[in-house]
């Protein structure tokens, strides 16, 4: 190494100055290290020595402050071994022991004291936080759990369901394929080719329809245990819009991490991520949404990640995750799984068309096309697999862009192999038409063809290896004990405070605010003070109780509809992976919404209340008060009902219009003579029940003229409200458990 000038490669963005480096010594050594080592009972263990081994070593002009230290991903050199004999290959875990330092003037070691002075700056080995200032222990370098992933033959049919007949379409044909800890796996193909349908069945998250195949972890089929090993990242990033980075990571931690760590522990497991992720500067920036500005795109992704990763698993599945972002931000993602995948985890990601750079960083690759399996292998060795059987492109490509083509049957600016020209040529001959180019099924025939015979049979002898892993480890794999990562009590707590901190600004926001307002003070002034002396002004302020009882019976019947199918996607994505009891769920959602439902009306009371000139008591005040909130709270269960019933937005906007305009017609206010068929809604009505607690309220005996009969002390009205209330969120509760989770 050169005295004037060197540089070193390392992993943070800024530089930092140093000493001349000493000469280096003669032979160089291997600097990193992470594979499988079998542990005292015969299982594996992954085991990490981290150092600058592996790190590019190049030479930068000499700047007066000494030696320069730059971060740069690219100065990282990677090399890929094959065994010829078995076709194995070594995986990222198990090759990071081939590092070494490159110079422009060959290949040269780094020197120890150099290593040791890099790593106290670093605090690679301390997990020290520079930008922090203060040490933490890095995630992704935690032992982790291996699981081996192999699937053989998998086939997929979905069932089409007509007016009169039935029929069967076929997504998957005969996929085979593995995963082992520390590659990184991905997934490519046109649209429609069936990658995220493979992904969601390798992820157990598919288990409906007609599924063929096996698919093993560790030679095991699937079980719920694995569920807390295994995290999904969906394509859509389902977050909640109103909570910070740091919130939404924490949330996390406290549901999915075990029970055995302490709520302290697991809030540094959160800040843990957002470091690792790089995610410290929006920490405290809320996630945003379609209408709320907050976090960009990349750090969004970047958080889904994190609240898969929190929880150290071993196996990570990701659907296309680089989806509306532009290169440099998918670039970062994609470097983000290369990190996980480093750690000795098995990361398996959909990707639809990636950049040369994004490719180049695959360690596997399978290329579907129309649901068949075009190639698997290592993703660096796909264009040399391509070349052999006679597809060679004729300009320089992206090679991603390279396969896309032939999986889409696009043949321009690509050779053609000689006997897909023959076979061709002759089949032309015979229909009389000359000088034809293949069609887009006859190249993709050839191309599953060409797989079959030259490449499966050898991927499927490998699949049948023995796993270097214990007995021991494959029956703690397979069982089927679940574990919840908080108490009953711990999961409605948690879930109570994010449901409040979450829709505290829906509820308060102003339009809400400004039309409840608008319709009191409209109120008070049509009936401003009202008189009771007489018989019209008594059936006037009738009228007021009335309205009364309907409004704050219509408003949080609607209000509530929007709750469960809002939520649907967040539910189905946390219920996925055992992160809480849906009872705990249930119970915590619909009680964080009493303390700021109960607000406004309380607001609404105190302006018509007294611009109306109600009954002037204190008791008769509050006795009002607690009949409107009785009556919200049994109207919130019919809303909950129908919203979980339904769990679509408009059919049960249109089934609670419905609904409560029965309710109020069947009570008896408009008619008098209700035939007796359709008169017992009323019993089940909380308008008909809450006008006449009303009434009771403000008079002691009710006038005849009314119409209210059979109003003695008002319990059986309150009981039959209570009633609702309860058997309303019942019947909320059994539509939820009957719901199917949607993959």
């Amino acid at each position: 190494m050169d005295s004037a000038a060197g540089g070193i490669a390392r992993t943070k963005s800024d530089q930092l100055e140093m000493a001349p480096p000493r000469p280096p010594p003669l032979s160089p050594t291997a600097s990193a290290e992470s594979m499988p080592v079998a542990d005292a009972n015969g299982g594996p263990s992954l085991s990490r020595k981290s150092s600058l081994g592996k790190k590019l070593v190049g030479s930068s002009p000499v700047t007066k402050g000494g030696h320069h230290l730059r971060s740069t991903r690219s100065g990282h050199m990677k090399v890929d071994c094959e065994d010829g004999g078995s076709g194995g290959s070594l995986s990222r875990a198990s090759s990071a022991s081939l590092g070494f330092s490159f110079s422009f003037t060959g290949f040269t070691a780094l020197p120890e004291d150099i290593v040791s002075d890099i790593t106290a700056l670093t605090g690679s080995d301390k997990g020290i936080d520079l930008e922090a200032g203060r040490s933490r222990k890095r995630l992704m370098s935690e032992t982790t759990y291996p699981i081996y992933v192999k699937f053989t033959e998998v086939r997929y049919k979905v069932i089409l369901k007509g007016i009169t007949s039935t029929s069967e379409k076929e997504i998957l044909q005969g996929i085979t394929g593995s995963a082992k800890p520390g590659e990184l796996l991905a997934l490519m193909g046109p649209s429609g080719s069936g990658k995220t349908t493979l992904l969601s069945l390798l992820s157990g998250r598919t288990a409906d329809n007609v599924v063929q195949g096996t698919i093993t972890y560790n030679d095991e089929p699937y079980a719920k245990s694995l569920k807390s090993r295994i995290g999904f990242v969906t394509q859509d990033d389902v977050l909640f819009a109103h909570l910070t980075v740091r919130e939404t990571l924490t949330y996390a931690a406290l549901l999915r991490l075990p029970r055995t760590m302490t709520r302290l522990q697991k809030e540094e497991r959160a800040m843990n991520v957002i470091y690792e992720l790089g995610l410290e500067r929006c920490q405290d920036t809320i996630i945003g949404g379609s209408f709320v500005r907050g976090v960009s795109g990349g750090e969004r992704k970047r958080v889904c990640i994190g609240n898969e990763i929190i929880m150290n698993p071993s196996l990570l599945f990701l659907d296309e995750p680089t989806s509306g972002l532009d290169s440099t931000t998918a670039l970062r993602t994609i470097q983000v799984l290369n990190d996980i995948a480093e750690s000795g985890k098995t990361v398996v990601t959909t990707i639809h068309q990636p950049s040369s750079r994004l490719f180049h960083r695959f360690d596997k690759l399978i290329l579907l096309g129309r649901g068949s399996l075009l190639f698997f292998g290592r993703a660096s060795k796909a264009t040399a697999y391509f070349a052999s059987i006679g597809c060679v492109p004729l300009i320089a490509m992206n090679p991603a862009e390279f396969l896309l083509d032939l999986a889409n049957g696009n043949i321009s600016d690509v050779t053609l192999p000689s006997e897909l020209e023959e076979k061709v040529r002759s089949k032309n001959l015979g229909g009389g038409t000359r000088n034809a180019k293949p069609s887009p099924e006859e190249l993709h025939e050839y191309l599953v063809e060409a797989y079959e015979t030259r490449v499966a049979d050898k991927q499927k002898k490998k699949l049948l290896a023995p796993l270097p892993i214990s007995e021991d480890m494959k029956i703690t794999l397979s069982s089927p004990k679940r574990d919840w990562g908080a108490s009953w009590w711990q999961q409605y707590s948690i879930l109570f405070w994010r449901g409040l901190k979450e829709r505290r600004h829906d509820y308060l926001s102003w339009m809400r605010i400004t039309q409840v307002l608008a319709i009191a003070v409209i109120l008070g002034l049509l009936w401003w003070h009202s008189n009771i002396t007489t018989e019209t002004g008594l059936e006037d302020q009738a009228g007021l109780l009335f309205f009364i009882s309907v409004f704050w019976g219509f408003f949080p019947v609607f209000t509530a509809i929007f709750t469960f199918p809002q939520e649907r996607a967040m539910l189905n994505k946390e219920r996925a992976v055992d992160m809480y009891r849906l009872s705990a769920y249930f119970i915590a959602r619909t009680t964080s919404d009493l303390p700021l439902d109960l607000l406004l009306p309380i607001i609404f009371l105190l302006i018509v209340y007294f611009m109306a000139g109600l009954r002037l008591s204190i008791e008769h005040f509050f006795l009002s008060l607690l009949v409107v909130f009785l009556s919200i709270v049994a109207a919130q269960g019919l809303g909950l009902a129908i919203g979980a019933s339904l769990m679509n937005i408009k059919q049960a906007t249109t089934l609670a219009s419905v609904t409560v305009m029965t309710f109020m017609l069947a009570g008896g206010f408009f008619v008098k003579r209700v035939p007796a068929f359709i008169s017992w809604l009323r019993f089940i009505s909380f308008n008909y029940h809450s006008y006449r607690l009303l009434l009771k309220v403000q008079y002691d005996h009710v006038p005849p003229h009314l119409n209210v009969n059979h109003l003695d002390n008002g319990v059986k009205e309150v009981a039959a409200m209570i009633a609702m209330v309860f058997a309303y969120r019942f019947l909320a509760y059994v539509s939820l458990r009957r719901m199917k989770l949607s993959s």
